[in-house]
């Protein structure tokens, strides 16, 4: 390919991303028009230069000059990735946080929120352009700072959005062509709720590495027996994808249609993230085809539980993204609270005891947003990332049931009634947990 087409395809792939954020109309409705013109106007001038640089990138290489991949950790955001964030800000504060207590209640998200949620175009540009998308390149980080930012608002309404995302992700991560040119195009064109994903068991101590449900190879396909929780959306998804062991082989991934027989579905109540409309699998005797396969039959053994390891990796960091969120919402909400409350006549922030949980509550979030964002790199920068999204996983998972409990400390008896939200998000929080999986972003 000479360098003139690739400079044609890399600005025509980069124009077409930025032109659909441009005519969002969420863009008008949260006062982003001048930064979006800003951003398409030196995007213009700049992706010539971007281009060229991708071109000689792509040029053959001498022999001599291994490619290498960077071990560099930069946390700067590109101009795209801090519109998406603006954007997602506004949405969260705008959107999610005044529906939340509502949908709580109803257990369930309000029903234009999937559909609002899907202007923004995050399943379109996750999705690379050879495949239907308007994404020039898909980004471990990109789909973090998605999750962060939609958690910030609340963490329930942002599982639901960020499940159909996950099912999504997984197909162009290690879908075949068949299940890319099956699946994506519709959920690319807006069926954003017709997808979730089904990692997490019902029973103690669930581990990722040793499911029980079963996938028995036969020679028509598989059969599936086993039970999934906290699911979301399970009562409006058309498909699932679904984890299982296939005996001798190791735990793989299943494309699973809604209306298949011996798949039944019910609402489960929970004490967190109760608007992402959880629910149960129940799998009886469930056949699937050798295409139901996440990568088809010949990744089986190839690249097949490569596949399932890197898919808990991302539900894992995806997760500690979620709490990075959720935990600064706490400090966002505390930190006013406590400088306007007044006991003995003076701020309750001027107590030592006071100011050294708030301090507390800052360090533990950014020290979890590093670690969330040096695993995310890693997988840009190619990477093993396992040690460091089960690092991530577990200090989020227990400085945000920390930080949770901590914020309805500081807002003493106000923390425990609904009339402030931290009661919420402390549910929320203590979901991390015990969530490992049913999240690939």
């Amino acid at each position: 390919m000479d360098n003139e087409k690739i400079i044609n395809e890399v600005m025509g792939s980069g124009l077409r991303a930025l032109n659909r954020i441009a005519d969002s109309q969420l863009v008008e409705r949260f006062g982003l028009e001048e930064r979006t013109q800003r951003l398409v106007y030196e995007g213009a001038k700049r992706m010539a230069e971007t281009a060229a640089k991708a071109a000689k990138r792509l040029s053959p290489k001498r022999s001599d000059e291994p490619r290498r991949p960077s071990r560099k950790f930069d946390l700067s955001l590109s101009e795209e990735q801090q519109l998406m964030r603006d954007t997602l800000r506004r949405f969260a504060d705008e959107v999610m946080q005044p529906a939340a207590r509502e949908a709580d209640d109803r257990a369930e998200p309000p029903d234009d929120f999937l559909e609002t949620f899907g202007e923004l175009g995050a399943i379109s540009m996750s999705v690379p352009e050879g495949l239907g998308g308007d994404a020039e390149q898909v980004s471990a980080v990109s789909q973090m700072l998605i999750a962060e930012d939609l958690a910030r608002g609340d963490m329930g309404l942002a599982y639901a959005a960020l499940a159909p995302l996950s099912f999504v992700n997984a197909l162009v991560a290690w879908g075949d062509d068949k299940q890319q040119a099956h699946f994506l195009p519709p959920l690319v064109e807006g069926a954003g709720t017709g997808a979730s994903v089904a990692v997490v068991e019902p029973h103690p101590l669930f581990d990722p590495g040793a499911l029980r449900t079963s996938a028995k190879k036969s020679s028509a396909g598989y059969l599936l027996n086993g039970e999934k929780s906290m699911v979301a959306l399970a009562n409006s998804a058309k498909w699932f994808l679904v984890a299982a062991e296939i005996p001798k082989t190791g735990p793989r991934l299943f494309i699973v249609d809604r209306d298949a027989a011996g798949l039944s579905v019910t609402a489960e109540a929970t004490m967190g993230l109760k608007s992402a409309a959880l629910g149960r699998l129940k799998l009886e005797g469930v056949r699937v085809s050798h295409e139901a396969l996440l990568g088809g039959e010949p990744s089986l053994k190839s690249h097949g539980k490569t596949a399932y390891r890197e898919a808990v990796n991302r539900a894992r960091i995806a997760w500690g993204a979620m709490a990075v969120g959720a935990s600064q919402a706490v400090l966002d909400y505390v930190v006013p609270y406590c400088n306007d409350r007044i006991a003995f006549g003076e701020p309750i922030s001027h107590r030592q005891a006071v100011a050294f949980m708030i301090a507390d509550i800052g360090i533990e979030v950014e020290s979890m947003r590093m670690l969330v964002y040096r695993a995310a790199g890693r997988i840009d920068a190619g990477l093993k990332s396992e040690r460091e999204a089960y690092l991530a996983r577990t200090l989020c998972a227990e400085k945000a049931m920390e930080i949770g409990t901590n914020g309805v400390q500081l807002l003493g008896g106000a923390g425990f009634i609904t009339d402030h939200p931290i009661e919420l998000w402390y549910r929320h929080l203590r979901a991390v947990g015990v969530m490992d999986g049913n999240l690939l972003v």
